[in-house]
C-alpha cells in the first residue's frame, strides 16, 4: 500500500514539475513577444501580473505592461489603465490619467469606456463637467447594450443633463437598463 502512495506521490509531483516547466517556458514565450511590442502578449503578460496567474501578483509590472499595450494600440488594455487610475488600483488615483485612457479606449469602441467616460464627463470627475459630452458617451455604449450607459443616459434625459429633459425617453433607458437586470447606479 505504501508503495502504491510512494508512486502516486512521484507521479503528483513529476506532473507539477512538468507543468512548472510548461509554464515557465509559455511566460518566456510571452515575455519575448511583449519585448518585441506585441500589445497583445504585453496586454497578456500585464494581466497575468495584476491577478498574480502565473507570476508573484504585482500591480506596478501590471501597469507597466497595460501602458506598454496601450501604447501600442490595445484598447483592452486602455480600459484597464482607466480603471486602475480611477480606482488608484496599483496606481495613485488620477481622474485625468482615467479619462485619458478611457477616451482612448472609448475611441476605439469600447462600450464600457464609452460609460465610464460618459460618467466622468456628468461629474467633472479629471475633465471639466459636460453633460452634452456625456450624453454622447452614454449614447454610444448605451445603443451597444451597456446597462450603465442605458441608465446613465436615462439620468440625463430624466434630469435635462445635456438634453431637453423627456420623462418618455428617460424612461425607455431606464427600462432598458432594468432589462438587463440592472438595478443599482452607474459604477
Amino acid at each position: 500500500m505504501q508503495k502504491v502512495v510512494s508512486a502516486g506521490l512521484v507521479f503528483a509531483f513529476g506532473l507539477s514539475i512538468c507543468a512548472l516547466t510548461a509554464m515557465s517556458a509559455d511566460i518566456s514565450d510571452l515575455l519575448e513577444r511583449a519585448n518585441k511590442g506585441e500589445p497583445e502578449a504585453q496586454f497578456d503578460l500585464a494581466e497575468m501580473y495584476r491577478n498574480g496567474d502565473g507570476v508573484q501578483k504585482n500591480a506596478e509590472e501590471a501597469e507597466q505592461w497595460y501602458r506598454k499595450a496601450g501604447e501600442n494600440g490595445s484598447a483592452d488594455a486602455q480600459y484597464t489603465l482607466g480603471k486602475m487610475y480611477r480606482n488608484g488600483e496599483g496606481v495613485p488615483k488620477n481622474n485625468v490619467e482615467a479619462a485619458k485612457w478611457y477616451r482612448k479606449a472609448a475611441e476605439q469602441g469600447v462600450p464600457d469606456a464609452q460609460a465610464d467616460l460618459g460618467l466622468i464627463y456628468a461629474n467633472g470627475q479629471g475633465v471639466p463637467r459636460d453633460y452634452g459630452e456625456s450624453v454622447q458617451w452614454y449614447r454610444k455604449a448605451a445603443e451597444q447594450g451597456n446597462a450603465n450607459a442605458q441608465h446613465g443616459l436615462g439620468i440625463m434625459y430624466h434630469n435635462g443633463f445635456g438634453v431637453d429633459r423627456d420623462d418618455t425617453e428617460g424612461m425607455k433607458w431606464f427600462r432598458k437598463a432594468a432589462e438587463q437586470g440592472y438595478s443599482g447606479k452607474p459604477q
